[in-house]
């Protein structure tokens, strides 16, 4: 009889393994090296008009191509080596033609014009973060005076920063030095990926100080700049050291479960719900947000509560979120065993406000003012209330941009299609890292929310 239960044990955890695969997930392989016929393509190039054309790999074997002004397209090369072209993230060909030279004699051609890639004085390194040697780059513009730098920090990505970062190419391109390096886990830096803000935060401290050591008397204002969950680790990192700046795009000013919460809220607007949907849906994200915070531990009985309460309303198919969606789709079974497989150590609990409020460096944020990934509503509400007690802080908002400042086209089932990059976000990076204030000129459709945040002249609009 003993046995027999053992067997019948067995087979329901089987079942629940087998419900659970589509969700839970092994962490990623480290990344392979890029095919060097695709690598010997990546740079920053600058055609015969001046215009800069910057262009990165991508993972599946592709190129990504960017302009200062934000417009982007994706290159495929095909069997008979041609490269073919598909407008920012949709699948319309680009009309764009982009062809380059042999990997022996690097050069662009770019919608008939041509161009040379550039070349930064570039410095591989190991330094020690918290307990793990992390990879880093410096890349420099050519010359020997000051020059400021940008440490850029990381979002939630899981791969080479080295590899793939663009800005380690379009910052040097207008005379800014970038350090860039491969947080734990990912590239060439030992340890295991985390989201752990604390561990990052001091990572960044590490890389700050490396930038520094590298630069030496070439290094001018040296600071932080990133984006998405950079927004969490970087003012972090600034209460610990000393940047000369801190610049932030389209991150959350909230704690890590309101991102959850405030999609949830989204999904179910987009569904046509109402305030009842929405009041209930709050309820069941608190009971979510309190398993993942728990690490799987905690918290079954008040989500079993809830679907037996709302399960069957309209509304509790329409969630997904960030999580919500695929806990509620699980039993309590399959989460206490197989949850804490997708805990990355997220700092869950982290609440950001006592560390904007102490930030004291020159600090930048950009919002993305359509945001389905980092809602922006209570973002763009806490920061202003730390803008009206620091003046410091320079508050900027992208209207209908999403996550990354990208804009979009909304297909008739609601899709979103990105499209390219807002104009002005790029030069509005450039131009405060470079001199800690923006122009009187426009940076497209920007907006400026801070009114009395130094450096940030009302004519920004």
């Amino acid at each position: 009889m003993r046995r027999k239960a053992r067997v019948g044990l067995g087979i329901a955890v089987v079942l629940v393994a087998a419900a659970a695969a589509s969700w839970l997930w092994m962490r990623p392989e480290r990344d392979k090296p890029l095919d060097p016929s695709l690598a010997c393509h990546v740079g920053a190039y600058r055609l015969d008009d001046g215009l800069l054309v910057d262009v990165s790999p991508l993972g599946d074997g592709g190129l990504r191509w960017r302009l200062m002004d934000g417009r982007t397209g994706r290159l495929q090369r095909d069997a008979a080596g041609k490269w073919t072209g598909t407008a920012g993230w949709t699948e319309r060909p680009d009309p764009v033609a982009v062809s380059f030279g042999e990997c022996a004699r690097p050069g662009i051609t770019f919608d008939g014009r041509t161009g040379q890639r550039l070349s930064f004085a570039t410095t591989e390194t190991r330094f020690q973060g918290n307990g793990e040697t992390l990879a880093g780059k410096l890349v420099m513009p050519p010359g020997n005076g000051k020059v400021p730098i940008a440490v850029m920090v990381h979002g939630s990505e899981s791969y080479s920063a080295r590899t793939f970062n663009y800005f380690q190419r379009m910052l040097p391109a207008h005379g800014i030095g970038v350090f860039v390096y491969d947080k734990r886990g990912t590239g060439d830096s030992t340890g295991t990926y985390t989201q752990d803000f604390h561990l990052l935060a001091d990572d960044a401290v590490a890389a700050l100080k490396e930038a520094r050591r590298m630069a030496g008397a070439r290094a001018g204002r040296v600071g932080f700049s990133g984006g998405s969950q950079a927004g969490w680790i970087e003012p972090l990192a600034a209460t610990r050291s000393d940047p000369d700046f801190v610049a932030v795009a389209y991150g959350l000013a909230d704690t890590p479960l309101a991102e959850d919460r405030d999609q949830v809220q989204l999904d179910l607007i987009a569904a046509g719900h109402g305030p009842d949907a929405l009041k209930k849906a709050r309820e069941v994200t608190d009971a979510t947000g309190a398993i993942m915070a728990s690490g799987f531990r905690d918290g079954y009985e008040r989500l079993d509560a809830l679907k037996a309460r709302y399960g069957q309303e309209p509304w509790w198919k329409d969630m997904k979120g960030e999580f919500t969606g695929e806990i509620i789709g699980h039993s309590a079974l399959a989460l206490r065993l197989f949850g804490p497989m997708r805990d990355e150590g997220t700092s869950w609990s982290y609440e950001p406000m006592p560390v904007l409020r102490a930030v004291r460096q020159p600090f930048l944020w950009i919002i993305a003012g359509a945001d389905r990934e980092a809602p922006p509503e209570e973002t763009r509400r806490r920061l202003l209330d730390v803008a009206r007690t620091n003046a410091n802080v320079t508050v900027v908002e992208f209207p209908n941009t999403d996550h990354g400042i990208i804009e979009f086209e909304t297909a008739t089932d609601g899709e979103r299609v990105a499209t390219r990059f807002s104009d002005g976000y790029f030069r509005m990076l450039v131009d405060w890292i470079r001199g800690g204030q923006l122009q009187p000129t426009p940076y497209g459709n920007a907006i400026l929310l801070s009114k009395d945040a130094p450096g940030a002249p009302p004519q920004v609009q």
